[in-house]
C-alpha cells in the first residue's frame, strides 16, 4: 500500500470513529476543511507513526506544518530513509 493510500485509509477510519463527515480527499483540500479537530489529527499522526514507522513532524527541526492534504502526504513521502 502506498503512503498516500495508507494516509487516506487512516483518515477515513478516524473520520468514521470520530463521526466526522470527511469531504473527498484531494491534494488542494485544506486540512481545516477536513473537519478534523486537534484530537483527530493527533490520532492520525500517532496511527501513521505505527503504520509507517515515522513521524515527519518530530524528525525534522525545521518541519513546517502542512496546510493541505497534498502537503501532509508529501511530508510523509519525503521522509529520508
Amino acid at each position: 500500500m502506498s503512503v498516500r493510500s495508507t494516509i487516506f485509509a487512516a483518515m477515513q477510519q478516524i473520520a468514521e470513529e470520530q463521526k466526522v463527515a470527511l469531504p473527498p480527499l484531494e491534494d488542494d483540500l485544506s486540512l481545516h476543511e477536513t473537519g478534523f479537530d486537534s484530537l483527530a489529527f493527533a490520532i492520525l499522526v500517532a496511527r501513521l507513526e505505527d503504520d509507517l514507522g515515522v513521524d515527519p513532524f518530530t524528525m525534522a527541526e525545521d518541519a513546517a506544518f502542512p496546510l493541505t492534504i497534498g502537503d501532509f502526504v508529501r511530508a510523509y513521502e519525503n521522509v529520508p530513509a
